[in-house]
């Protein structure tokens, strides 16, 4: 089994368009016959896409910090949910399960995530695929900055070329390598 790992939104977001994109990535995943990684969370886009993944028939594995579990943020009907240490054991170990990132809209973590595995690809600690998937503009400012920074010299264009984006879900899988 492949797995895509998705960074995400533990907040709904104020568009519609954003949860049903979340239901749109789960369900192609089923589709495709892949499996999600993601944090283990039944809130927000979060919840979204794992709910839609697990009604389209793909494994989901959740990886969640013992704190979140704590506050009952957990999604109790996953096919695994593997409870963590920290945030930081978290995301390596959600690497760690996964062939492919993907960024769906979100909040800081969210970009932090993103930003760490880009790094870790930029760095050579692996070799995997990330994009984000663009969602009614909601990442045009995220990108303009990462072009800007391309332009002043921070970022080489290899680096640059490493973020697949789009805005249709299945193309991006298949850019992925999914």
């Amino acid at each position: 089994m492949r797995y895509l790992c998705v960074f995400c939104g533990s907040r709904p977001g104020a568009r519609a368009s954003y949860r049903q994109a979340a239901e749109r990535l789960g369900s192609l995943l089923g589709q495709r016959g892949l499996g999600l990684v993601y944090g283990g969370g039944h809130v927000g886009l979060m919840g979204a896409v794992a709910d839609a993944a697990l009604a389209a028939g793909a494994p989901v594995i959740g990886v969640i910090p013992g704190t979140l579990v704590e506050r009952e943020l957990a999604h109790t009907g996953l096919t695994s949910l593997e409870v963590v240490d920290s945030m930081h054991a978290r995301k390596a170990r959600m690497a760690e399960l996964s062939e492919a990132f993907l960024a769906l809209p979100g909040g800081w973590g969210t970009c932090e995530e993103l930003f760490e595995v880009l790094t870790w690809n930029q760095l050579g600690l692996h070799s995997k695929p990330c994009g984000v998937l663009e969602v009614g503009g909601f990442f045009a400012p995220l990108l303009r900055f990462l072009e800007h920074a391309r332009e002043e010299g921070f970022v080489t264009p290899g680096q640059h070329a490493r973020l697949h984006c789009g805005d249709d879900a299945a193309q991006l899988l298949t850019q992925l390598g999914m």
